[in-house]
């Protein structure tokens, strides 16, 4: 967000007097307006006085509070906008304060506020324009009230539909142009929610249909109103999709049908659906389907033009089975592929990323774009060896696509019911994430189906509702963070609503629940993960050098043998679960959703107030806390860490660290960032397990000076150099993975995510601590990596400590850590053999202790 909830009010002795002036005497000083304060250049004056109008005492807190308003300050919302902020933050260096006039501030704020309007921002309590003086006072008067010279500063709109640029301005037409053509920073989540999709329902007995209710949306939607997620959200609202935009993936045929049942009786409609496989008509259920799929798309606009980051839109009926000239499996119109087409057609999209973890198989969106090389899709589902719905040949995974399209079409079929997070997890790291970053997408679609999750009638499956936030998360770190998540199913209504309030609790960017579960993939998801991965080394570099072959004799095909005849009378019986399963799962997520739901720190970043770097370097958000006093310092070190503070500068540095671990242990704060000598990693360690971390996982890039005890395993060091240093060999706890940056671009995705994450998720660690010595061998983009997707770890707990000759990766890593903006990692480049071959030693070596490494049967047999 670029505009904070604490901007300070104007309070020097209370709000200065402001029709008498403000007699300067001793109370304030004369200075140079510095070169950071940027939106005050060339303002017309070139000295300010200190304190400010906004009660700033010290330069570097000016610097700091006013890089938030920069944001708003280029999109020139109003030509006085500058003069206007900084007569607050620079006022000019005069006998007198001179405040803005209270024309001046109604003047910006009637064109300014609609556009923090459009992100989700009201105009700021602070900035009441009736605080300040009329115009018959000593003020800075309004030059001018017209907007007609507007148009001279505003681009013209690119965008289909935009509103014309006209020569006069309304207020209503500045907050169109400026939400369409993306001029603020993107910032928050949108929801969008329609009661009248629960209009689509039922009229008669269908064993098979009647899992497909209407509570399915209203439920997720009450739940996300209890935990006060629907507030924090952008509202966005639902429109009808055109008969144009349904047609850009469906037949007109298919568009007629749909149509013509608005005014069908039940036994029509009763007729008509069973011309489908496993769908209902309802009067409305066209009206329905078009705002489901116009919500789709409203979505895919709200994020491809920066009106928000990400989004969900909870939409029924959903669109995964549905097939160009067919209904199919509750779907109708295929809200997914309509939205990518849209995308493409609309914003000129060349790659688009579909990740459809719905427990069926999305046979509709493959058959759509299985020749379509712009598209890639990936799905996971329950297959059980051709046995489960939608039972085709084409769900296995050596479908990899047709003609153009060969490899980017991922299908990995679960061969048995019961998987878990730790199996969910293993299909991320080991295919997934790998392709997609190799991929590069420009935008992510979700096929967002919660049948995957624990007690649902249909997959049995055993993943609960937090797995859902760490996908979202690992996903939030491609295309920009541009990612649509939208509803496809999800039958048990506890388990579905649970899931859907991960999903955007985390795409809000709050810390991300420990992950629980035992953390070890089983056998036939390593199974399916090795097949889908042999199945696609043809057409991904990152698998160029990997090992990979097919497993023909599966673990599970002997269970085909031992099915019996399915009796005819029970083949259609009721999908829905008895009440007992379905109170039991209730129960078991009121108790889980306790444990794992934790409070939101109020502060998520911090560094220490004697930070060397400048304020103006690290991102608004950043707290700034106070270091630990000397004398208490001096106590800890004689009395704990006496052994390991060996130099100056360790001591020095000990306040800072010191006192950011002691806020994340209160949980005041998230994480935190340090300028610190690597010599102090090793007190910083130690201190952690003594405040009472229990497990703390270290990432140390750089030359090590001391290298901590980490026998006793509450801490698991992974050192990162570029050869291995001598005195210590890896072992369970302390891992060596020597790596050096490629010059062409990044190429350590494949050691992050075949190595270092599933060995941290194996670990499940209650801190991480990432530091950067001396020497480093790793570049800022790939530093960058690992702290995005480390914060899916520990509650999101991360200790940065940063070298202080360091600045541009502190700057970078600090903008990582308060999630002002998506992260950048560089090109990406395929590993060598030699680095994957480093891979494979390391993850042969240590897969029995981290079993999350394991991603093929000849690497070792997990759990069953």
């Amino acid at each position: 967000m670029f505009l904070t909830a604490k901007i300070l009010g104007f309070a020097l002795s209370g709000f200065l007097s402001v029709a008498a002036g403000f007699d300067i005497g001793l109370s304030t000083k004369c200075v140079v307006i510095p070169k950071e304060l940027d939106m005050c250049h060339k303002i017309g004056y070139s000295e300010m006085r200190l304190p400010n109008l906004m009660g700033h005492t010290s330069m570097g807190e000016v610097i700091l509070k006013s890089t938030t308003w920069q944001h708003l300050a280029h999109t020139d919302c109003h030509p006085h906008l500058r003069t206007f902020l900084c007569s607050l933050f620079a006022p000019v260096c005069l006998d007198t304060f001179i405040h803005p006039c209270r024309s001046m501030c109604v003047a910006v704020r009637d064109s300014c506020a609609p556009v923090l309007a459009c992100h989700g921002h009201p105009w700021p309590h602070s900035l009441d324009c009736d605080r300040f003086p009329a115009d018959e006072d000593m003020c800075l008067a309004s030059l001018t009230k017209e907007y007609k010279h507007l148009h001279k500063v505003l681009p013209k709109p690119a965008c289909q539909a935009c509103p014309a640029v006209e020569e006069f301005f309304t207020h209503k037409r500045v907050l169109e142009v400026f939400c369409a053509n993306n001029f603020a920073m993107a910032s928050g989540t949108a929801l969008i929610y329609d009661e009248e999709m629960t209009t689509h329902k039922l009229l008669w007995s269908d064993p098979v249909c009647d899992i497909e209710v209407p509570e399915r949306l209203s439920s997720s939607y009450e739940q996300l109103k209890c935990y006060h997620l629907v507030e924090r959200c952008v509202h966005v609202p639902a429109r009808e999709g055109s008969e144009e935009e349904i047609l850009l993936v469906h037949s007109l045929e298919h568009l007629e049908v749909a149509k013509s049942t608005q005014t069908m009786n039940d036994e029509e409609l009763k007729r008509v659906s069973g011309n489908y496989d496993a769908f209902f008509f309802h009067p409305n259920t066209y009206r329905c389907a078009r705002l489901a799929v116009g919500a789709t798309l409203q979505l895919v606009d709200a994020v491809m033009s920066g009106k928000v980051c990400n989004g969900m839109a909870l939409v029924r009926p959903p669109g995964h089975h549905s097939q160009r000239n067919a209904a199919n499996g509750f779907c109708l119109f295929n809200n997914v592929a309509i939205a990518a087409e849209y995308a493409k057609l609309k914003y000129g999209l060349q790659r688009i990323l579909i990740v459809d973890w719905d427990v069926h198989h999305g046979q509709g969106i493959q058959y759509i774009f299985e020749e379509d090389p712009s598209v890639l899709y990936f799905s996971w589902h329950r297959y059980e060896h051709q046995e489960f719905w939608p039972s085709l040949k084409e769900s296995n995974y050596d479908a990899v696509g047709l003609g153009k399209g060969e490899g980017f079409n991922i299908n990995l079929p679960w061969n048995k019911v019961g998987m878990g997070n730790s199996d969910y997890l293993a299909a991320f790291f080991h295919v997934l994430l790998p392709m997609a970053f190799e991929f590069d997408p420009e935008l992510i679609l979700v096929s967002s189906g919660y049948d995957s999750g624990i007690g649902d009638p249909e997959g049995q499956m055993n993943a609960t509702p937090e797995v859902f936030a760490h996908l979202t998360h690992f996903l939030m770190q491609l295309a920009n963070g541009k990612l649509c998540v939208i509803l496809e199913g999800g039958y048990h209504l506890k388990s579905l609503s649970e899931s859907v309030c991960m999903t955007v609790k985390t795409l809000l960017g709050d810390p991300v629940p420990q992950i629980t579960g035992e953390m070890a993939p089983c056998l036939s998801a390593i199974e399916s993960i090795q097949n889908v991965r042999a199945a696609h080394k043809p057409y991904w570099k990152w698998l160029m050098y990997e090992d990979t072959s097919f497993l023909q004799n599966l673990s599970t095909s002997s269970h085909l043998l031992k099915k019996t005849n399915t009796n005819p009378s029970t083949e259609h019986e009721s999908k829905m679960p008895s009440n007992d399963e379905t109170v039991k799962v209730e129960r078991f997520l009121e108790l889980h959703m306790k444990n794992i739901l934790f409070p939101v720190p109020p502060i998520k970043t911090a560094t220490t107030t004697d930070a060397k770097v400048s304020a103006h370097l690290l991102p608004v958000p950043v707290h700034l806390v106070k270091e630990m006093d000397k004398t208490e310092i001096k106590a800890l070190v004689s009395g704990s860490y006496a052994d390991l503070v060996k130099e100056d500068k360790t001591l020095l540095s000990l306040g800072s660290i010191l006192a950011i671990l002691d806020k994340i242990m209160k949980k005041e704060v998230c994480n935190g960032i340090v300028e610190s000598p690597a010599s102090s990693v090793a007190v910083a360690l130690r201190h952690s397990v003594r405040l009472g971390f229990q497990r703390v996982l270290c990432i140390f890039v750089g030359d090590m000076q001391i290298i901590p005890n980490t026998e006793d395993g509450k801490i698991l060091m992974i050192h990162i150099c570029e050869k291995e240093q001598s005195g210590k060999s890896s072992s369970k706890h302390y891992i060596s993975l020597n790596w050096k940056e490629d010059a062409e671009g990044n190429d350590f995705f494949s050691a992050v995510l075949g190595f270092i994450l599933p060995v941290a998720y194996s670990y499940q660690p209650n801190l991480t601590v990432i530091a950067v010595g001396p020497n480093r061998s790793l570049g800022i983009s790939e530093i960058s990596l690992l702290f995005a997707l480390l914060q899916g770890l520990a509650e999101s707990r991360i200790l940065a400590m940063i070298e202080d000759t360091e600045r541009n990766l502190m700057q970078s890593l600090a903008k990582a850590l308060v999630g002002a903006s998506a992260p950048h990692f560089g090109v990406y480049v395929p590993p060598t053999q030699e680095k994957v071959n480093k891979i494979k030693i390391l993850r042969d070596q240590f897969q029995q202790e981290w079993k999350m490494l394991q991603c093929s049967v000849k690497d070792g047999i997990s759990r069953n």
